[in-house]
């Protein structure tokens, strides 16, 4: 059996001392209406799991973190590749990079609704626009870091396009791409929140805004944190092995 680490154990004991630390706040305020304790939480959460309303929400708000994920990621990436080796489209395009860089979300998001409708389209659209800019702002910062010297032997050797973006060019922007993607997940399920807070009919996001407007404050917060149980899962499982697979095979191919 793996010994934890030490990495795990101070995890574990800052969990439990958040937890243990909301215990003591709910006990003080001892009101159940404003600030219900942890086990009240997890005990909707609990109920609400084994009627199936809470995989049924969290499965919607994945699917939609997940679709706009992809988009954007592949947007931001191939417009960041462009822009990072074409001056005159960097010229061009730079203003709009910014203007998008710094337009507030709510914003996108309620043009979106207002353009194309209440619909999935909408939804996962006004998401993904809010993080391709990000996403091609590191991509194109990576580009312009990319040693020439390395291309030119690339050249030398005949590779083929495929070759030199495979060899050459993808290990030199493993870390941006990984940035741009852990930052990603950050934003786009805050974001994706937002989008069903406003206009969708599910989603933990709709959940929320609809136990707000009732005041139940352990069916927002079990729902909530659910959702960030899950973030979480998806970081340690998920993207931390995937980052550190790749800065292997960067070294491996670099």
């Amino acid at each position: 059996m793996a010994r934890p680490t030490a990495s795990s154990v101070v995890t574990f004991v800052s969990v439990l001392g958040l937890g243990l630390g909301w215990a003591v706040l709910a006990l003080l305020k001892a009101d159940p209406t404003v600030l219900p304790p942890p086990w009240q939480v997890f005990g909707i959460a609990v109920e609400e799991a084994r009627s199936g309303e809470l995989w049924h929400h969290l499965g919607s708000t994945l699917a939609r973190v997940a679709a706009a994920f992809v988009l954007a990621m592949s947007v931001g990436t191939a417009l960041g590749l462009w822009l990072g080796r074409s001056v005159t489209a960097h010229r061009w395009a730079d203003p709009w990079v910014i203007v998008f860089l710094n337009l507030p979300a709510l914003m996108i998001i309620v043009l979106c609704y207002l353009w194309i409708g209440l619909t999935e389209v909408a939804a996962i659209t006004a998401v993904a626009i809010n993080k391709t800019a990000m996403v091609l702002v590191n991509v194109r910062e990576g580009v312009r870091t990319l040693d020439q010297s390395l291309d030119e032997m690339a050249q030398v050797y005949r590779l083929t396009p495929w070759e030199r973006f495979r060899h050459v060019v993808l290990p030199q922007l493993a870390p941006h791409i990984s940035t741009a993607a852990r930052n990603g997940v950050a934003v786009i399920w805050k974001i994706v929140l937002v989008v069903e807070f406003l206009g969708r009919s599910n989603g933990i996001g709709f959940q929320i805004h609809l136990y707000f407007q009732l005041f139940e404050t352990g069916y927002v917060l079990a729902y909530a944190l659910t959702f960030v149980a899950v973030m979480l899962a998806v970081e340690f499982i998920l993207i931390q092995p995937i980052e550190a697979r790749a800065a292997r095979w960067r070294r491996a191919t670099g």
